[in-house]
């Protein structure tokens, strides 16, 4: 347990904003949430940051010896409390004198607070870097937001060459007629291929050129970095937005093994990144979403509205709200060549709003995401799985993927359960 020495100014603006939060109705009426909130309060005015298993005793009544490897609960509902002060000031509360928040990496509750110079600045964690070679200087953005959109259009071009030229395998007409993909290929209604991408931000060395490239998974997009700097604006002088994004290299993969079964099909089919979807996309064409879990951008909450799974401490976390179980996936750790590791594949298709059907192929990881496409067409995984969900025409499933350096060996099925469509209408 850390102790802190308490500001009183500090203090005295936070009880004021922790007053005018409750008031609001900011936090909902989720009882854990109220719990969390209230807790974390009490241990800032006592000056201490506490563990998760303080958290999990304090806030939620449990025992000792709760074992938070196989219970994400603490986790869940700091990921929730976070995104619903975000929310909230970013939606209601936006030109707010201060703001509370929860530093990313621990069970606290802090306050920035706006000054006559700006925000004041607050500790966050160190971005996650990109390890690739940064262009010269930020002017240069432009060109290479061109050349990543000139290489997307011209890969997809050229699959969907390949594509039409190959002899039609029986097994394409076998998944076309799937439960999974008639809903999507049996009317006039155009599909839009969304591929999630990661939108990467530069930052500045010593002098004014840049000299690394960012992912940081709370930025998400340009408006999302302007948002951060106007929160801290001495990162003002640090980031540059440089128009720049990056697609894991299991996209391809995983795009060779759905388009045949949608070119086959006749209908018009289109292709974007999830950085660059339109919002009504969702509400007049089927989405077919292929790539990682954590770059599904404003997707994510339609396409886990009635889900019974959640991220828990990542995005390599899944937790089951149902039964507490904790899924984590291995494929971002460090291990040898020869050593297998294990990944998940998650599928869902659900109802849309205006008679659309949207379809999920994600993976937490590249084999994983593999996996989730080999599996949506492949006859036999179809027929398995329609027989799993006994004829649901709205349905998720995850499965666990075991990886070899690189490479998907095999799969089963861990869950599949039907989904209330009606949840996920957003007319």
């Amino acid at each position: 347990m850390q102790v802190a020495v308490l500001n009183p100014a500090e203090m005295s603006s936070f009880q004021a904003e922790v007053q005018r939060l409750r008031a609001s109705g900011a936090l909902g009426r989720s009882v854990q949430l109220q719990r969390l909130f209230d807790f974390l309060v009490q241990c800032h005015a006592e000056g201490r940051v506490p563990k998760e298993i303080e958290v999990a005793i304090g806030a939620f009544g449990r025992e000792p010896g709760f074992d938070s490897g196989q219970d994400a609960l603490v986790r869940v509902h700091a990921h929730k409390l976070r995104r619903r002060l975000e929310e909230h000031y970013r939606d209601e509360a936006r030109n707010a004198a201060c703001r509370l928040y929860l530093p990313r990496g621990e069970y606290r509750l802090a306050i920035m607070e706006e000054g006559e110079a700006g925000a004041t600045a607050v500790q966050e964690p160190v971005p996650e870097a990109v390890t690739q070679d940064p262009p010269p200087a930020a002017g240069n953005g432009a060109r290479w937001a061109w050349a990543l959109c000139a290489a997307l259009a011209l890969c997809t071009v050229w699959l969907l060459w390949r594509e039409w030229q190959r002899p039609r395998d029986p097994s394409v007409s076998a998944a076309r007629a799937s439960q999974l993909w008639q809903p999507l290929l049996s009317d006039n209604v155009p599909i839009q291929i969304v591929l999630g991408d990661y939108y990467i931000f530069g930052e500045r060395g010593e002098g004014a050129d840049i000299d690394r490239l960012v992912r940081d998974f709370s930025i998400n997009s340009r408006q999302d970095l302007e948002s951060r700097i106007l929160a801290d604006p001495q990162l003002g002088a640090r980031y540059a937005d440089l128009h720049l994004g990056y697609l894991p290299t299991s996209s391809a993969q995983a795009l060779r093994e759905v388009l045949p079964v949608l070119t086959s099909s006749g209908k018009r089919v289109s292709v974007t990144l999830a950085s660059e979807l339109d919002p009504s996309a969702v509400k007049s064409m089927h989405i077919v979403y292929i790539g990682y879990l954590s770059a599904l951008g404003m997707l994510r909450d339609v396409v886990f509205g009635a889900s019974r799974y959640s991220f828990a401490g990542s995005y390599d976390e899944m937790v089951d709200t149902a039964t507490g179980r904790v899924y984590s996936s291995e494929g971002g750790l460090p291990r040898r060549d020869d050593q297998r590791y294990r990944d998940y594949a998650y599928v869902s298709t659900f109802k849309g709003p205006s008679g659309t059907q949207h379809l999920v192929i994600a993976g937490a990881r590249d084999v994983g995401l593999m996996q989730a496409a080999e599996n949506t067409a492949d006859p036999a995984q179809l027929a398995a799985l329609a027989k799993t969900v006994q004829g649901a025409r709205d349905y998720e499933a995850l499965y666990e993927v075991s990886g070899l350096n690189g490479i998907n060996i095999e799969s089963r099925l861990v869950n599949a359960s039907k989904l209330e469509a009606a949840l996920m209408d957003t007319d």
